[in-house]
């Protein structure tokens, strides 16, 4: 199965919805622009006045002409000071509850992606998304975005202003734009493509690293630390040299910020001179002019220079909003079922699309019965027990419980413990009411006692109240098997599914760990992949799988009899379970 990355929003949709949010939240973002046009008011107010102070002494005025300009440039200081902190506390305050509810809704959609979505692309992509490109917007939103919309404000009023003077400095301030525009036109085809690819090249990095944590007992036992560190070192490598090339054209870009500048300067100053020897403006018209643009130097460079950066938080964007719109799998309850019987009907499913895992397979699980699914590696039993828990869809055929479809069944009515089991970062006590947020201490610690956890929860440091998971007191494999058998009891689902949920117990906890399991399925339909064919040989019927299909089907005992190929894989198991 190849690894794919999640797509990546076109630029018209990461517009598109950039332009929905805002209009959502119109009332803020009108404030937070206006804010910003009374910061940029009041930084061009200074050059108006400087430019009367010319005029005056110009025209023999005294030292009293300098207080009322003294006075303005303080005034403009002060409102201007405080609207520029006011504007970047708004936008600040917009963009953060944007990305707030961007990077939920972002989660919330890979949560109801389908699972085989996830297992192409890899967790590391998806990890990168909702954590390196979360954090480039957020340094873009609070670092960049404010000085980025304070600019371009200015830079307008400032054109604007000068045209007030004379329409034709105003033009003369003008031409710098298209040299601004040739500059920007030639930078971002570049830049943009190469942020993208070092966007992926930063996701392959993180599943490299992923892949080497979950895997470690792995990597140590074959000796493949190099051979990770290689891959990682190789994925930051070719993220490093996109950044340098990046660079080198930001370089580049600079020089023609620079010219468009000086071209610009040099219009005003020009136009200004024939204008004053024409007697059309006056001196101190034509320092305003030269002072306003003059002023935009450092917000334009500004403007102009953040666009790396705004790239950057851009290609990001693109990588959030791309999850936005995939399609995901929503569960519509329907009417209860008819009663609690599990079923494959003629199920066929592959995780290719091309390449079937399974092949007609039609299984049925009375109310209440307890069916164990066994067969060689790769037989397709975990796949199975997916399709019938609903966390994959099948091709053809379908998978009920009482006659409606898994995937339209209310959440509860399904459980489902895997061999891999989490144990969520936390209190015992709130990792066991993920399954029913509203249990009680007492149901709680039944539903420990009931599985044989609750004397080594107790024994905990802190009881119950421990803190289990990353960073907390680490469970045992076995512990945190009975951990996930006790949720079961505590959601009180009518059909399970176990895959394998036994297998990491070890020989020693492998009775205790059967016997909570078995506890935890009392009374409900259920499913179980078997690691140990001990657990097989209690279970009502056993269902046993190879490529993909089922060839045997029965209670333990007449299977065993029959001397098919559940009496060969039953043999081997009891040579080694007795040493022979």
């Amino acid at each position: 199965m190849t690894s794919t990355i999640l797509p990546v929003a076109t630029p018209r949709e990461s517009r598109a919805w950039l332009g929905a949010e805002l209009w959502g939240r119109r009332a803020e973002t009108a404030l937070a622009l206006l804010a910003g046009v009374l910061a940029a008011a009041a930084s061009i107010a200074p050059a108006y006045a400087l430019g009367l102070l010319v005029d005056r002494i110009r025209a023999g005025g005294d030292a009293g002409a300098v207080v009322p300009v003294a006075v303005v440039i303080v005034a403009a200081a002060v409102v201007g000071g405080v609207a520029t902190g006011v504007a970047g506390f708004l936008l600040g305050r917009l963009g953060s509850r944007m990305l707030a509810d961007l990077r939920e809704d972002t989660v919330a959609t890979a949560l109801r992606l389908p699972a085989t979505t996830l297992d192409r692309s890899g967790r590391g992509d998806l990890l990168s998304r909702v954590s390196a490109d979360i954090a480039a917007i957020d340094r873009a939103v609070k670092e960049v975005l404010p000085g980025m919309i304070s600019a371009l404000l200015l830079g307008v009023l400032s054109l604007i202003a000068m045209a007030g003077i004379d329409w034709r400095l105003g033009l003369a301030g003008a031409v710098a734009v298209p040299f601004y525009v040739l500059g920007l036109r030639w930078y971002l085809p570049r830049a943009a493509p190469s942020y993208a690819a070092e966007r992926v090249a930063i996701a392959e990095r993180s599943q490299l690293f992923v892949e080497g944590m979950q895997g470690l007992p792995t990597v140590h036992a074959y000796r493949l630390e190099d051979r990770h560190l290689a891959g990682i070192e190789g994925a930051s490598g070719r993220a490093r040299d996109i950044s340098v090339g990046v660079f080198v054209f930001y370089t580049r870009f600079v020089g023609r910020i620079n010219r468009a500048e000086l071209i610009g300067l040099g219009a005003v100053l020009v136009a200004g001179f024939l204008l004053v020897r024409g007697s059309f403006v006056t001196v101190g018209e034509v320092s305003a002019a030269a002072l306003l643009f003059h002023r935009l130097f450092g917000p334009i460079t500004l403007l102009m220079a953040t666009f790396d950066r705004a790239q950057d938080a851009g290609a990001s964007l693109a990588r959030l909003v791309g999850v936005l719109g995939m399609p995901t799998e929503r569960r519509t309850v329907t009417e209860p079922p008819a009663g609690w019987d599990l079923a494959l009907d003629d199920v066929t499913f592959g995780y290719d699309g091309a390449s079937p895992v399974l092949s007609g397979v039609c299984l049925r699980i009375a109310a209440g019965e307890r069916v164990a699914l066994v067969g060689s590696t790769g037989a397709g039993k975990t796949t199975a027990a997916s399709l019938a828990a609903g966390i994959l869809r099948p091709d053809e055929g379908q998978a009920t419980v009482g006659g409606v479809p898994v995937g339209r069944l209310p959440a509860q009515t399904i459980a489902i413990v895997s061999q891999e089991t989490h144990v969520f970062a936390g209190p015992l006590a709130e990792d066991l009411r993920l399954a029913r947020p509203g249990a009680s201490d007492d149901e709680v610690a039944a539903a420990l006692d009931r599985v044989g956890a609750l004397a080594w929860a107790r024994d905990l440091p802190d009881g119950l109240d421990t803190v289990v998971g990353d960073g907390g007191h680490q469970l045992t494999a076995a512990q945190a098997q009975q951990l996930a058998l006790a949720r079961v009891v505590l959601q009180d689902p009518p059909v399970v599914v176990l895959d394998e949920a036994t297998a990491e117990a070890g020989s020693e906890g492998a009775r205790d760990l059967e016997q909570a399991a078995a506890a935890a399925l009392e009374g409900r339909t259920a499913l179980l992949v078997a690691h140990r064919l001990t657990q097989a040989a209690s279970a009502d019927r056993v269902v046993v799988m190879e490529h993909g299909k089922i060839v045997e089907d029965g209670p333990h005992a007449e299977l065993v009899a029959a001397g098919g190929r559940y009496a060969q894989l039953w043999a081997a198991w009891s040579a080694r379970a007795t040493g022979a």
